[in-house]
């Protein structure tokens, strides 16, 4: 093993408070719209169980709706209730026994809410989907303007029911330190309520949540304040946004960066920097996909206000994840598809920069067979029997 000297930063501990993160490692939130009434099963405790024995340092759960009617599908898991709760547990203890730091996103789907799961259509809810018992329900924003056409028409939340889904947050922060999780994201992006309160695109209100940026940017302090009211003041909070809308007029990066100061000065950790979906499905973004294309929102938002940062998107392997990090593009790495094609993705990586040759860092039950294995690779080539 790379002795802590010469160890990659993609494998050395990051701690944030009073919380430590084996490596820098990050399972992003992705949904699987496989619950029931928001209740995790057996289906959560595979996927997410497979990620901890993957190796990766800080594993999310899907996003988590802090009421019913925040869901983005009928599938989505939420943290409204205690059920949901007892039904998290089990899957936070195996993480955490195989040394991963559980995490997990709460949100709130807001005018995105009632629609397809992503193989039906990713689309609002139609007769084919009623047929099958997927009735659509009430869907709310800032103000009433569906994302496009055929989409439901939200309702325009009052101030005072502004404050009540402020206060769900509240909640559900408390149901997260009770299912024993050790970091909560906020989820500020990708056209969801937050987002819509953020973005000048669809908060066209005229009272003090609309208005400048300052106004704009209230519901989300608020949100963050009445998370911290309940989240331990030792315990990581993270938010993820959209740095930029990518359209015209849109939220800015400059606007990022002005919110990353706010934020950090009420108790904000991390920021999660990903992009676009103010408009139509979260997987159509506007903005140019490479490896790495949000990496420099990650960069400026870092640099500008000295905040942690997590870099996210189309960050392939080991060797590029080191870069990002060396190059101080991002305090952590978030990989979400990728660790869907490798679930040991965070392995591969560390044999990719030779953090871990002898595969002390894999489970035991693994471990044990892949040194072994090694043996025999290693003596074919030198046999000359394998490049």
């Amino acid at each position: 093993m790379a002795d802590q000297a010469t160890k990659p930063l993609l494998f050395s501990p990051l701690t944030i408070r009073g919380t430590t993160i084996r490596n820098r490692t990050v399972v992003s939130p992705m949904c699987q719209y496989s619950a029931k009434d928001g209740i995790a099963n057996a289906w959560h405790l595979v996927h997410l169980g497979q990620m901890a024995t993957g190796g990766a340092g800080l594993i999310f759960t899907e996003a988590a709706a802090v009421e019913a009617r925040g869901r983005i599908t009928h599938g989505d898991l939420g943290l409204w209730n205690d059920a949901q709760v007892e039904a998290l547990k089990p899957i936070v203890d195996f993480m955490r026994a195989h040394d991963a730091t559980p995490a997990i996103q709460l949100a709130h789907a807001g005018r995105k809410a009632s629609m397809q799961r992503p193989w039906y259509g990713n689309g609002p809810l139609d007769d084919t989907d009623r047929a099958r018992g997927d009735e659509p329900w009430e869907v709310v924003a800032p103000v009433a303007e569906p994302v496009g056409p055929g989409w439901l028409m939200p309702h325009a939340l009052t101030t005072a029911e502004v404050e009540t889904i402020v206060e769900s947050w509240a909640k559900a922060a408390k149901r997260a330190l009770a299912a024993g999780f050790e970091v909560i994201e906020i989820h500020g992006a990708h056209g969801y309520l937050i987002h819509e309160f953020l973005s000048p695109l669809c908060n066209t209100r005229n009272d003090k949540y609309g208005g400048d940026r300052e106004g704009r940017m209230r519901f989300l302090m608020e949100v963050i304040d009445a998370v911290r009211s309940e989240w331990p003041a030792d315990k990581p909070l993270f938010l993820r946004i959209s740095s930029i809308d990518a359209a015209e007029n849109g939220w800015t990066i400059e606007d990022s960066v002005a919110l990353a100061a706010a934020v950090k000065e009420r108790g904000v950790d991390v920021i999660d920097c990903s992009s676009g979906g103010i408009a139509g499905a979260v997987t159509a973004q506007l903005v140019p996909r490479m490896p790495g294309f949000q990496v420099p929102f990650a960069a400026q938002i870092r640099e500008e206000t000295g905040i942690l940062t997590q870099a996210v998107g189309l960050i392939l392997d080991g060797p590029q994840a080191e870069e990002v990090l060396q190059s101080g593009g991002a305090d952590l790495i978030a990989v979400g598809r990728e660790v869907l094609y490798n679930p040991h993705w965070p392995h591969h990586a560390a044999r990719e920069l030779d953090a871990d040759p002898e595969y002390e860092a894999w489970p035991e039950q693994y471990g044990w067979w892949l040194t072994r294995r090694q043996k025999v690779i290693d003596l074919s080539r030198e046999a000359g029997m394998m490049r």
